[in-house]
Parts: C-alpha cells; sequence; structure tokens
C-alpha cells in the first residue's frame, strides 16, 4: 500500500508523537520545543527531529498535534504563522475530541484547512520521548472524528494512514467518542487512582501485595499533568459513569451487610463475564 502522505509533520516529541514518528516507514519530520528532547528523538532514529517550527512544517501534507489538547490551539496558529501550507491537512491524538473541534475548528475554518480528529488508543503509564516505540499503535482502536466535515479524500487518507502504523479504525461525532472514552478509559484511571489512594494509604504496605494490586493501580502511575486535563477536559461525560460505579459499590456494601451470598455471587459473577469478554 502507497503511503497516504508523502509529507509527514509531528507537532510534540512525548510518547504518541515520538512513536509514531518511529512508527512511519516514510520521512517524518517531528517538532520538539527542547532542544533535550530533540537529540534524544534523534538518537533513537527520529533524523527529522527539529526545534524549528517553520523547518517541520515546511511542504507537509500531514500535521498531527500531538500535545495536551489546551496548548493546541496555540500550536496550530503558531505553525500556520510558521508556513504551514494551505492544503496540509491537520488532525491530533488528543483523549477527547470536543473540545479540539471547539477550538481548533474556527482556526482551520478561516484559514481554509481542514482539521479531523485522531485519537490512538494507545499509551503507557510511562510518557516522554524516553519511552517511544514503535509498535506501539499495532493493533490499537483509532477514533476518527469528523464533526467539520472534511472532504471524503481526506477521511480516507487519513483512515488508511492510521491503518499503515497498525491502528483499527472507528469513526464516531465527538459527542459519542467523548461519551465512550469516559467508561472504557478516563473512568478505568479514577477506579485504579481511587485503588491505589485506598490500598496504598500505608505505602509500605505495598510491599505485600500481589500481582492483583500491581495490575490494578498500574495505570494511576501515569503522568498527573496529563491526566489531570483529560479528567477535566470530559467532567461532563465522567459524571453519569462515575455515579454508576458509586452506585455499584454501595450495592455491594447492602449485600455484604446482609450476608447475601447468592447476590454477592451475582454480582461477581456479572463482573467476571464482561471481563471475560475482552
Amino acid at each position: 500500500m502507497s503511503d497516504p502522505f508523502q509529507s509527514v509533520t509531528i507537532l510534540g516529541g512525548g510518547l504518541l508523537g515520538g512513536s509514531l514518528a518511529l512508527a512511519l516507514k516514510q520521512d517524518v519530520r517531528m517538532w520538539a520545543r527542547r532542544e533535550e528532547t530533540v537529540n534524544k528523538a534523534k538518537q533513537l532514529g527520529v533524523n527529522g527531529a527539529t526545534s524549528d517550527l517553520a523547518l517541520a512544517v515546511k511542504d507537509s501534507q500531514l500535521v498531527i498535534l500531538c500535545v495536551p489538547v489546551g496548548a493546541m490551539p496555540k500550536l496550530l496558529e503558531a505553525a500556520i504563522q510558521a508556513g504551514l501550507p494551505a492544503d496540509c491537512l491537520i488532525t491530533d491524538v488528543g483523549s477527547v475530541k470536543g473540545m479540539p473541534h471547539q477550538t481548533l475548528g474556527p482556526i482551520v475554518k478561516n484559514s481554509g484547512r481542514q482539521f479531523i480528529g485522531s485519537h490512538p488508543m494507545a499509551g503507557s503509564e510511562q510518557g516522554g520521548i524516553q519511552a517511544a516505540r514503535k509498535d506501539l499503535f499495532a493493533g490499537a482502536a483509532c477514533l476518527l472524528t469528523n464533526d467539520g466535515m472534511a472532504s471524503a479524500q481526506n477521511t480516507q487518507r487519513l483512515d488508511a494512514f492510521w491503518q499503515q502504523v497498525g491502528c483499527q479504525t472507528t469513526w464516531l461525532d465527538s459527542a459519542r467518542h467523548d461519551a465512550l472514552v469516559a467508561r472504557i478509559s478516563h473512568l478505568p484511571h479514577i477506579l485504579a487512582a481511587a485503588a491505589a489512594r485506598t490500598c496504598l494509604e500505608n505505602p509500605s504496605d505495598g510491599s505485600f501485595g500481589g500481582g492483583g494490586l500491581r495490575d490494578t493501580t498500574r495505570v494511576a502511575g501515569g503522568n498527573v499533568d496529563m491526566w489531570t486535563e483529560i479528567l477535566l477536559e470530559n467532567r461532563e461525560a465522567l459524571m453519569g459513569p462515575m455515579q454508576r460505579s458509586i452506585d455499584d459499590l454501595i450495592s455491594l456494601m447492602s449485600i455484604l451487610d446482609a450476608q447475601d451470598q447468592d447476590a454477592a455471587r451475582q454480582w461477581l459473577e456479572a463482573a467476571k463475564n464482561r471481563r471475560d469478554s475482552l
């Protein structure tokens, strides 16, 4: 399959941006603000790493915003001022999609360009360019949103791009996307963090824990600043799933208080059946 984009620019040198640069077979330019990140990227084999924004966006056909969602509008405006080609397609890798469409939409529309949201469901509790790996996207779902009604040609090309790096693509609108990831991605992080807060109230007790404790709390070790932003940006979609989790735990408390063995078994069995379906 031929490359859907001959010239790709990645703006941001974190885990996702670095991993994407490593995964692409064609030459790619990756911009990072700090020279330290640029040097680390080059050591990993990203020869097109640079801190020069104008050089990074020159002749680009696809620009991927791999920075926090709140930083995307300012960076996109800077990229346009630095010479981003008028026919360049813009996408991102943000964990929410409503906000990027709201904040980037006017910038893109006024500039005559097109934006399509992307969310590759890949990552790690480890962050930064030092954690990047070329197989990060292999087999991962990538959720795509086209609220701005970008052209069929661009949707097809971007779909092919994500499949090229190993993703399985699905198209949603931003509201459905944010509701979905609130349940399957953001709530699990909250529950892992809640477990870490309670189970490790005395941190030294962790030395007695087994694999269950480590597995359940693993993602709570993720970047705190990034997850603070994600939870606040998707707070409306999170409220319902959080309340259902609270209600479910209260229900279990009532079952235990009543010493209802059958109900406790049914509660656990329903959870096991859903987990086994993964």
